[in-house]
């Protein structure tokens, strides 16, 4: 089977589909194409997949292959260079309606991996969690490079500095990742989230959890959350949260958040309001930026200035980090190859299979996904 690697065109990602590691087992049994310059942004140069054993080639003969691996979904030229039948396998946006329809109209059988399901068998292809890790480091990082202050507390000739004050808003893979990372680089740290489960994962990590009371039943049962994922919160908890947070932001120096819930716009956690309460010289990293973000004052690709704080807008953080990302993005894409190619190298795709059922968006000009 041809396996094609064609480069990114998105702006701004760098990431890559597989990489030296991967290409080597794949070339064991397949023919891999990857197009030429598919890799420098990731700091991998065309002549280690060589070496690796792929060919390098155009994009017309990297997306003419009959299984075509990516980072995001393709655009129209790019589905235009894919053969009808062709298999596609990425992270493909499955909320995006119409992508799908103009990827069942090309009669592609389209894989969306960051629809995989949170169960054990599936968490080596999880590339939610390996991506989501890599940007809840560099969230910090970017607002530790904003912060115009020490991170840590310093004792010195000249006085002693105290320790950066971090509130973290989410506590899933990015934001318990964020926790970590604040915490080696010295910091104290909040953590909130909806969910109380992680209450305990945040003490473990060195970070005081901020738990908002849950009044009624129904407001305990939603916040258990499904798939690992908040669910949205009844109005009154939301008030409620939100006038705690306030008063938590008031005091925090730097600020993460990272509270998505999948196909719907992000919820907001952090007022104009609340903006303007904060210190000056504050710093806000918005995760969620990319689905209208956690505070109404980001904007999107930017870094602003607004009531003296800094709000950092930045949609793609593990394409800040391409190397790692596109290296255990690669990982995850060979474990689920293991699931659709059999031990021959032929194709087996077993649609009782729940992984393989839930990532499956299309295939035969249909739309498998409502």
């Amino acid at each position: 089977m041809k396996i094609g690697v064609p480069a990114e065109s998105r702006p701004g990602e760098t990431r890559v589909a597989a990489t030296p590691e991967t290409v080597k087992k794949l070339a064991a049994q397949h023919e891999v194409i990857v197009q030429a310059g598919a890799g420098l942004h990731a700091s991998v140069i065309d002549d280690a997949y060589a070496a690796a054993g792929a060919r390098i080639g155009s994009a017309a003969e990297a997306f003419g292959a009959e299984l075509v691996l990516k980072v995001r979904a393709p655009n129209a030229d790019e589905r235009s260079l894919m053969r009808p039948g062709a298999l596609l396998v990425g992270m493909l946006n499955p909320f995006d309606t119409d992508n799908l329809a103009a990827m069942a109209d090309r009669r592609l059988t389209a894989f969306a991996l960051e629809a995989a399901p949170r169960i054990t068998r599936a968490q080596s292809m999880d590339v939610l969690s390996s991506q989501a890790n890599i940007a809840g480091y560099k969230a910090v990082m970017l607002a530790a490079n904003a912060y115009q202050r020490f991170m840590p507390m310093l004792m010195t000739a000249a006085g002693t500095v105290k320790a950066a004050r971090v509130l973290i808003m989410g506590v899933g893979v990015a934001g318990l990742q964020a926790i970590a990372t604040a915490k080696r680089l010295g910091a104290v740290i909040e953590a909130s989230d909806v969910r109380p489960p992680v209450k305990e994962q945040v003490e473990s990590l060195g970070a005081k959890f901020i738990d908002v009371p849950f009044m009624t039943d129904e407001e305990r049962e939603i916040a258990q959350g499904v798939g690992g994922y908040a669910r949205p919160m009844p109005a009154d908890w939301m008030r409620r949260q939100a006038e705690l947070v306030h008063e938590r932001a008031r005091l925090a120096d730097i600020i993460v958040t990272t509270a998505l819930i999948p196909g719907r716009k992000a919820p907001v956690l952090i007022s104009e309001d609340t903006v303007r309460a904060m210190k000056p010289g504050s710093v806000i990293v918005d995760m969620a930026i990319e689905q209208g973000g956690n505070c109404p004052l980001t904007e999107l690709g930017k870094t602003v200035v607004k009531h003296g704080v800094t709000i950092i807008g930045e949609p793609n953080l593990p394409a800040l980090v391409a190397a790692d990302a596109s290296s255990l993005y690669a990982r995850n894409v060979l474990d689920f190859l293991k699931l659709i190619v059999d031990k021959e190298g032929k194709l087996a795709i077993d649609r009782e299979d729940e992984i393989v059922r839930a990532v499956m968006l299309c295939a035969d000009g249909e739309v498998l996904r409502k």
